[in-house]
């Protein structure tokens, strides 16, 4: 079920952070870390072309009937984390063309996320993905070059609860260990293996992490198995907590630590765009973990999030924020037909949701960059 349909924001809302409700605003006292998560990587400028009838043909032109902008990469993520409450930390390079300053902009006084730790470096053209969505699925063309490598700053990793990386076999990111060692919880995902070894060794950093967000298939090619719930309790042996995503079965996870298990089905929505929906849910997850939320709260959660996000145009700026979740929770209510023990999976979202509407709409994915501008 859809939540409810907003207007367009202004370019940019007044404040920094717009998020409707703080889920471990009891763990705010002094002396606790100043970011509740940090992380980095790439931002890239997403272009996303949505209602196609089918894949573009050879020798064709297609016609899109959707069209958005947005920031994307590891911004899906960062901005996932500030809708839902989280002060988020975000390193990152960003270039000095047109692109990344929209991009700069729009995480920074758009969403709130802390850039103290990103830089612009001068002339560097920002990364682009184009994106096109059909058939509930998507296919993208990226260019981009590597930036030139930063400076490494004393006070980087900052002092944060959680700390989210993308694992890539026989790489080791120094930034992780040290994370850990100020008392971060590490999440990490990874990528598809393109040496096609599958290797759990080869993942150096996962010794550092409290969970690890694998697919399906990346799960049992890396255990050697052939179901993907027996992947995630073959993988609580490397690490203490194995969430393995099911796409539309929904997702398992294991707590190696207790023996706790728990599985929630995925939500059943139409899909505009699925670009960043990964990053969503790990951004749920994330979030309920440090709320201290029960193992299938978290699941259910992050799924949920996860299915509000694809409704919406582009990677980051489709992700929901709680008014969005209050919205999706009391309409679901109000069906009479409402399977109940379906109903009862997310009642605790009852004293989460906040009462109020924002004073502004979440700023969404529109066509073009620039309007007003001169």
């Amino acid at each position: 079920m859809p939540a409810d349909g907003e207007g367009r924001a202004e370019p940019f809302p007044r404040s920094g952070c717009h998020a409707d409700s703080d889920p471990i605003a009891a763990l705010r006292t002094p002396g606790a870390p100043p970011w509740d998560v940090y992380l980095t990587g790439n931002v890239f400028l997403d272009i996303i072309f949505t209602g196609l009838d089918s894949a573009p043909v050879r020798g064709t032109e297609s016609w899109a009937r959707g069209m958005g902008q947005s920031p994307g990469g590891v911004a899906n993520m960062a901005t996932a984390l500030a809708r839902l409450g989280l002060r988020t930390s975000l390193a990152a390079a960003f270039g000095d063309d047109h692109y990344g300053s929209y991009c700069w902009q729009v995480l920074e006084e758009g969403e709130g996320i802390d850039l103290a730790h990103s830089r612009t470096v001068p002339g560097w053209h920002s990364p682009v993905t184009v994106s096109m969505a059909y058939e509930g699925e998507r296919t993208m063309v990226s260019h981009g070059h590597d930036a030139p490598p930063a400076e490494p700053a004393p006070d980087c990793p900052p002092r944060s609860r959680a700390a989210i990386a993308s694992l890539a076999p026989g790489v080791r990111e120094e930034w992780v260990a040290q994370a850990a060692a100020k008392g971060a919880l590490i999440f990490a995902d990874v990528g598809w293996d393109d040496s096609g070894r599958w290797d759990l060794a080869g993942l150096a950093d996962l010794e550092h992490c409290e969970a690890f967000l694998p697919n399906a298939e990346e799960a049992m090619r890396y255990t050697r198995t052939d179901c993907p719930r027996a992947a995630a309790r073959a993988l609580t042996a490397h690490v203490p907590l194995a969430v393995v995503t099911l796409g539309a079965e929904g997702a398992y996870a294991v707590d190696g630590r207790t023996g706790e298990t728990a599985e929630v089905p995925a939500i059943a929505v139409e899909a505009l765009d699925p670009t960043g929906a990964g990053d969503v849910f790990v951004a749920g997850f994330v979030t309920g973990t440090l709320a201290g939320w029960p193992l299938a709260d978290r699941l259910a959660f992050a799924g949920l999030v996860a299915a509000l996000s694809v409704q919406e145009f582009g990677g980051s700026l489709s992700a929901p924020g709680w008014v969005e979740i209050g919205a999706w929770w009391r309409r679901i209510q109000s069906h009479e037909d409402q399977d109940p023990s379906a109903l009862l999976r997310y009642a605790f979202l009852e004293d989460l949701v906040p009462e109020s509407a924002r004073p502004w709409p979440l700023l969404r994915a529109v066509p073009t960059i620039g309007f007003g501008q001169r």
